[in-house]
């Protein structure tokens, strides 16, 4: 065997084991195996030649919560497991459509309020209909999608370690704006119904649906988060978000030299714009040199 030279050296030199360089790393893996040297001598190996340390995954000690939790979280443990996999890759990608179409202009619906005498007062409902088939497909998903993180977290190993977990997280902050947008609309069916409540003042209720439609504003933009759900069942996102961390400080220091070389740019345009013969004082439109001017330059040349 090629590898009894090896081998032999290990035993002689009381634990060093070097793999000769005819034999692949993972032939001489194989060939650990064979001779029994043993867990310790294998990882050794493994670690040497700089294979990638598989992490441990805790298991549930409950039988039937170890096959739920095989179930919704190791789509590779069986055949069961991809078919949830599979349905849960569809429900993300159907509620990431329909969250595109909502922005499309013919399937916006509008109201109508302030019905004056001097006219009519028309903008877009930020308050969803109960039986619009957009709300009515979204409520599908986020069902799946609650059942499927009650479920989860009832399977899980550690209850604790659920919540560290960015992924489990991210399928949180999925879920919250549908219950926000639905209790808003709720409110607003109230609205509708004429039950007496306390008088107020148009300024008040002016300020009050403001605000309202603020936060439905922020909360629709907080579901772009859903598409980050497609890095569970995703191994190139993983390895895509992995690669992100490790970067982070060089990736910082290419933003802060672009933003210089932004700055840098930004004052010379101004300068050679101020300098121009053909900008008169009455009708320059160039900004002057100072850092404010650059930075609405650089903003200006960011928006064309």
């Amino acid at each position: 065997r090629p590898s009894f030279d090896a081998i032999l050296y290990y035993y002689q030199s009381g634990g060093r084991l070097r793999r000769p360089v005819n034999v692949p790393p993972d032939v001489f893996s194989e060939e650990i195996k064979f001779y029994e040297l043993g867990e310790q001598a294998t990882n050794k190996f493994r670690e040497d030649e700089g294979f990638i340390k598989e992490e441990e995954k805790p298991l549930p000690s409950n039988e039937r919560q170890r096959k739920i939790w095989l179930l919704f979280e190791y789509p590779e443990s069986s055949q069961a497991a991809r078919v949830v996999a599979i349905i849960s890759v569809f429900v993300i990608l159907l509620s990431i459509v329909i969250f595109c179409l909502e922005t499309l202009p013919e399937f916006k619906h509008y109201k109508v309020f302030n019905t004056t005498t001097n006219g009519t007062k028309i903008e877009e409902d930020e308050v969803p209909d109960i039986t619009d088939p957009f709300f009515l497909i979204e409520t599908l998903c986020i069902i799946w999608f609650t059942f499927e993180l009650i479920v989860r977290f009832l399977a899980c190993p550690n209850k604790f370690n659920f919540f560290r977990d960015v992924m489990n997280i991210i399928d949180i902050i999925a879920i919250i704006p549908y219950f926000i947008t639905l209790a808003t609309v709720v409110a607003e069916e109230e609205d509708t119904l004429n039950l007496p409540r306390a008088p107020v003042s148009p300024q008040d209720k002016s300020t009050n649906q403001a605000m309202s439609l603020a936060i439905l504003r922020v909360i629709r933009l907080v579901r772009v988060f859903r598409i980050f759900k497609l890095s569970r069942h995703s191994k190139g996102l993983q390895i895509l978000g992995r690669t992100l961390k490790a970067s982070m400080r060089e990736l910082g220091l290419l933003i802060f030299f672009l933003f210089i070389g932004r700055l840098e740019c930004g004052g010379k345009l101004s300068v050679r714009c101020v300098r121009s013969p053909v900008c008169s004082p009455s009708r320059c439109r160039c900004p002057s040199s100072s850092p404010t001017s650059t930075t609405s330059t650089i903003a200006r040349l960011i928006r064309r």
